[in-house]
């Protein structure tokens, strides 16, 4: 078999023992950008936690390929950390978050409606689409969840045990590198970023009585997806992913 030299996305329904047979997408990308023939090594990941190294057998209109070895949570975190972001006015810039916060070891991501927010105009298909690459170009192998777009107030009751929201206006609240030496539990940590114009107080303080903590992310103004590329970055240099 050959060195392996790339990575490929199938889910368990294409696993029939230790065959797996990849989608038409996979399969065509494989043939025709990648040039895969039978015989070299491939690597597939379920988006389950499964990373396997395969043997492809037929490099047809359907590539398929026999599992040598399996690997476990290969690229994950050691903990969950859960970002919901407002939707914004660009669907672009949702979108680059999106991509970033999976390399970044996100396991849970939200697009987030609040009072600021306009119309949702993401993709749903488009999104999950983004996460698959993003998984295959980072070396994850367990798909984060990405839910559909959800108001503020159903966010607010769920979460990581370390839950916090940040508010630009608020230079009096813990800064995040002191919220991160004082984590609870297992580490896991949920974050709430607004959309353009941030949350309003109205939002932060039912933020607050719900059990999430007010950080300050510093004197600087980010964009939206700016600050939340920027706290998933600091979470996980701090747990070492």
């Amino acid at each position: 078999m050959s060195k392996e030299k790339h990575r490929f996305f199938a889910p368990p329904g294409a696993f029939s023992g230790d065959v797996v047979i990849l989608s038409e997408d996979e399969s065509r990308h494989a043939r025709k950008v990648l040039r895969v023939q039978a015989g070299d090594a491939i690597t597939v990941v379920d988006g389950q936690g499964g990373t396997y190294l395969v043997e492809v057998t037929d490099a047809g209109r359907a590539v398929s390929g026999r599992a040598v070895e399996k690997t476990l949570d290969e690229g994950e975190p050691s903990v969950g950390l859960h970002v919901a972001l407002g939707t914004l006015h660009q669907p672009a810039r949702w979108e680059t978050f999106l991509e970033k916060a999976v390399e970044l070891g996100c396991t849970r991501i939200t697009p987030l409606m609040t009072e600021r927010t306009q119309s949702s105009r993401l993709k749903m298909r488009r999104l999950e689409h983004i996460v698959v690459s993003a998984l295959k170009q980072s070396g994850r192998s367990r798909l984060p969840v990405l839910d559909e777009p959800m108001a503020l107030e159903d966010v607010l009751v769920q979460g990581q045990a370390n839950r916090i929201i940040c508010h630009e206006a608020t230079p009096d609240a813990r800064r995040l590198d002191e919220v991160m030496g004082s984590l609870k539990g297992d580490g896991g940590m949920s974050v709430l970023i607004g959309p353009e114009g941030g949350f309003s107080d109205d939002e932060v303080a039912l933020a607050n009585g719900n059990g999430w903590e007010t950080v300050w992310l510093g004197p600087r103004r980010l964009r939206a997806e700016t600050a939340a590329m920027a706290v998933a970055a600091a979470v996980s240099q701090f747990r070492r992913d």
